[in-house]
């Protein structure tokens, strides 16, 4: 598809257009929407197995926070260590943070039926690796000026088998945070 974000001159630099006139602009109101659910969520599913406190829900939701702060700093390293470092952090954060619109998925599946689990989590690490790689690629085309292929597509292979740790921690629904 058409991945391309749309730009504008201005002050003689070219910026990309808001949201609001590209599609293709990442925007905040997802993945805070879905963090958000992804909390509820994992709390319905702490109550249903009769687990649920407040602490249980503080717990989540910071290592929802940590495990979104993980992705933002893999993607901020990995294109800085390219040589592109043009990339806005908040477009950043709204990559990372679509992450938990799959995980969403994948715990109301376990709250539905418990081996569904094992079949949405692979597909949502697989769906945000493919969508991480191709943005990743507009981004590093369209700004670094020497490209180095072979460390481009391990760094991006890197940034989608990462989702498969990634994921399965934060799918670990528990009252504990760190497992």
């Amino acid at each position: 598809g058409h991945w391309t974000r749309i730009t504008e001159p201005v002050g003689g630099r070219l910026s990309y257009k808001p949201p609001i006139y590209d599609i293709n602009a990442p925007d905040l109101y997802i993945p805070f929407m879905a963090f958000g659910t992804y909390v509820v969520l994992a709390g319905l599913s702490l109550g249903l197995q009769r687990k649920f406190s407040p602490e249980a829900l503080n717990w989540l939701f910071v290592k929802g926070l940590f495990g979104w702060f993980l992705q933002v700093s893999l993607l901020k390293v990995t294109l800085l260590s390219l040589g592109s470092g043009e990339a806005p952090l908040l477009d950043i954060l709204a990559y990372a943070g679509y992450a938990f619109t799959g995980m969403c998925l994948a715990v109301l599946g376990r709250i539905i039926w418990r081996y569904s689990y094992y079949f949405l989590m692979p597909w949502a690490c697989l769906c945000m690796g493919i969508f991480l790689v191709k943005t990743m690629k507009r981004v590093l085309f369209a700004e670094v000026r020497s490209y180095d292929s072979s460390k481009h597509h391990y760094l991006l292979l890197f940034i989608a088998l990462a989702q498969f740790p990634l994921f399965t921690w934060l799918g670990n629904i528990s009252v504990n945070w760190l497992f």
